[in-house]
């Protein structure tokens, strides 16, 4: 059966949107991610246009991520008033994007920037996640523990001014690089289509030094209010949330991410990270050959006078 989708101006087959919010939200369950970078490639290689892709991606981001951060809230392992610092950035950020998004949306480059950015960012993310867990499961295998950072660590992050202190992550440290990061994502959320989770999490603990178990439901935190922000910012600016589309892709992400949660207890950390590292790296690779691969149809833009 199929569904038009009236922003896209297409029509798709509505059992495969299911099952590729369903397989998102699964990898989703399984590796701890909102999805936002795995959900805009897939849509893109279904034809969905790189623009609708990335506005309407945001709510997959939003419903994966909205229930861990409530869980967290349970737990107490929120820092709310740190949370609140990266939110004031990430909304900045999602301003700036909008805006950078309209542009190259009418100067008609937009699908370029769009995938060049992901066969960059994954290409790296996907690297050094791929270095990093093929090397903790060499130590495991070794009968070595795997050194870990410790929070209480101090880098030149700590010598800049204007320090805060942040009682629930037990840090202190300057308010100019929190806000910065938080621009940085909500920058990438609204250019495109991710919450930011595959760099916050790893710069909060690794720059800012916040403890772990703070820092999951922190990155939530923000993450479910910036890409909110940038959904609604898309919707005014660029009319480019398909609602019929984010609805599909959700229905299916919901129940997909319960099954994904149960297979990822079964797993340890070094191959989860493996895997991860693996799919990002192919979708990365796939959005590369795309980019240099001749297209099926060849056209040309003219102009012509009287």
């Amino acid at each position: 059966m199929s569904i038009y989708l009236p922003i896209a101006e297409i029509s798709v087959n509505i059992l495969v949107l299911v099952l590729m919010g369903g397989a998102v939200g699964f990898l989703s369950g399984l590796f701890g991610v909102g999805g936002g970078f795995l959900i805009t490639p897939l849509l893109i290689f279904y034809n969905i246009p790189p623009s609708v892709a990335v506005a309407t991606g945001a709510n997959q981001v939003i419903a994966s991520s909205f229930s861990g951060m409530l869980a967290h809230l349970k737990r107490g392992t929120v820092d709310v008033k740190l949370g609140l610092f990266l939110l004031a950035g990430g909304v900045i950020g999602a301003f700036i994007g909008t805006q950078v998004f309209r542009i190259l949306r009418e100067q008609g480059q937009l699908d370029l920037v769009v995938s060049l950015l992901y066969v960059v960012f994954l290409g790296i993310i996907g690297g050094l996640m791929l270095t990093e867990s093929l090397k903790a499961l060499r130590r495991s295998r070794g009968g070595k523990k795997v050194p870990m950072r410790r929070a209480g660590e101090h880098n030149w992050v700590h010598g800049l001014p204007l320090k805060m202190r942040f009682r629930q992550s037990r840090i202190f440290v300057s308010i100019i690089p929190v806000i910065g990061l938080g621009l940085f994502v909500g920058f990438l959320s609204a250019i495109m289509g991710v919450g930011g989770g595959f760099i916050m999490v790893p710069a909060m603990i690794y720059l800012l030094k916040v403890p772990t178990n703070v820092v999951i439901g922190t990155s939530l935190f923000q993450i479910v209010f910036t890409s909110a922000f940038t959904t609604v910012s898309h919707a005014v600016t660029n009319q480019t949330v398909d609602i019929v589309l984010a609805v599909t892709l959700m229905a299916g992400g919901v129940a997909g991410a319960q099954y994904g949660a149960l297979v990822g207890q079964k797993l340890r950390g070094e191959q989860l990270r493996a895997l991860l590292a693996l799919l990002v790296l192919l979708v990365g690779l796939r959005l590369g050959f795309d980019l240099v691969v001749t297209p099926d149809d060849l056209f040309s833009v003219a102009t012509g006078g009287a």
